[in-house]
């Protein structure tokens, strides 16, 4: 008595993405609750550029139907993005999908214009990962992706935001008759994974190379040019009389270049690329403090898994990054391009290693409001008001 009963009602559900480790790396959370509905999962990305590494397996392990399609990240692939929603169409129609849950800027164009075209009665749910237009943005991704999203809004049940800026943007958008703009904290962060265990600082350590004395910096990200990494590389030259290591754990289009810059600033002794990593928990352990330098984060998963850890935060300030550091509790907000704003955050939490513990407590206990129990519950919310559950009658 008292208790709830949910009865489910066997559900076909596409979940879109432009790449296809995407899933793997952020959506597991979602998996989770559409397993336990009983839902159909089936998974439409572009699996010819992984962009993210994953575990192949996991599709298997958790029956998801998988279906390679022709899209791609770049909404200038014109010819390719094309081919993918004729595919799209194809597979609502083929597999009678009742609800897609499209991702990425291109992923939820194509997902809610397939859904539309597909003269089948579907539900639409898109995740927004931080609007590719944003205060301070550039003025081309105003023009190319706001009349875009505002257009495509009439087409989409559920639009979900991950930080107040995009909510409140959201929030003049029209969406279809019924429709509403969910805000949730992220895909969620797995702190019991990620938390503090200093039982294995210093194997961490070893595994990262960094000496006895020194002092741990640690990125973890996807090697491009919004990541920003070499504003740190810089700072890294104004930091040459502090004992430091700088680990950077990721992949992408832009290490080659990153590790030129290594090599024309002297900085082999002193930086050190790993490549992409599965166990940042682990990793994490051995760190001193964690820099995320990123320009533009619509949230910002990598920050949030280290401040679990219980690691302060030296970011740059973005709509993303102010929704968890508070200035001097956990971390430090800087100016994106200024490296010596990162230099001199760097040199105070090593010079007051008090503030550091103080921060690392604090921000173990604001990760705590990002949790993969909070997001998940939002998003159960969200998957039973487009009809994935309805109430048991009994």
């Amino acid at each position: 008595r008292g208790k709830e009963r949910w009865a489910v009602r066997q559900k076909n559900v596409l979940i879109v993405t432009t790449v296809s480790g995407f899933l793997w790396q952020f959506e597991r959370n979602t998996v989770d609750i559409l397993r336990k509905a009983g839902a159909r999962i089936h998974y439409a990305s572009g699996f010819g550029s992984k962009g993210y590494d994953f575990d192949e397996e996991y599709f298997t392990e958790n029956e998801i139907q998988v279906h390679p399609v022709s899209i791609r990240k770049s909404p200038f692939h014109i010819k390719e993005n094309c081919r993918a929603l004729v595919e799209l169409i194809r597979i609502i129609r083929r597999e009678e999908i009742h609800v897609v849950h499209c991702h990425n800027p291109v992923g939820g164009v194509l997902g809610r214009l397939a859904a539309w075209l597909s003269a089948r009665e579907v539900k639409v749910i898109y995740t927004a990962h931080g609007f590719h237009f944003y205060k301070g943005g550039p003025l081309k991704s105003w023009f190319l992706f706001y009349p875009v999203e505002r257009a495509l809004a009439r087409m989409t049940d559920v639009l979900v935001t991950i930080n107040r800026e995009d909510r409140s943007c959201a929030g003049r958008f029209i969406l279809k008759k019924g429709g509403q703009v969910a805000f949730m904290p992220g895909t969620g962060t797995d702190t019991d994974r990620f938390c503090p265990d200093r039982s294995r600082r210093q194997e961490a350590r070893q595994v990262m190379g960094v000496k006895e004395g020194e002092y741990c910096l640690v990125t973890a990200a996807r090697l491009d040019r919004e990541k920003n990494c070499q504003t740190v590389l810089r700072a890294m030259e104004e930091l040459g009389d502090i004992p430091c290591r700088y680990v950077i754990c990721g992949e992408g289009p832009w290490r080659p270049f990153l590790e030129r810059e290594v090599r024309r600033r002297g900085l082999e002794d002193r930086v050190r690329l790993m490549g992409f990593r599965a166990d940042m928990d682990f990793l994490l352990q051995g760190a001193d403090l964690f820099l995320f330098p990123s320009l533009r984060e619509g949230l910002g998963m990598a920050a949030l898994e280290a401040m679990a850890c219980g690691l302060p935060v030296v970011a740059a300030d973005s709509r993303g990054t102010r929704e968890y550091i508070r200035q001097g509790e956990n971390g430090f907000l800087c100016s994106g391009r200024q490296p010596r704003e990162f230099a001199e955050a760097v040199r105070e939490l090593w010079q007051r290693e008090n503030l550091r513990s103080d921060m690392g407590r604090e921000a173990r206990r604001m990760s705590l409001r990002f949790s993969r129990q909070r997001a998940g519950e939002k998003m159960e919310e969200i998957y039973r008001s487009v009809g994935i559950w309805k109430k048991d009658p009994k």
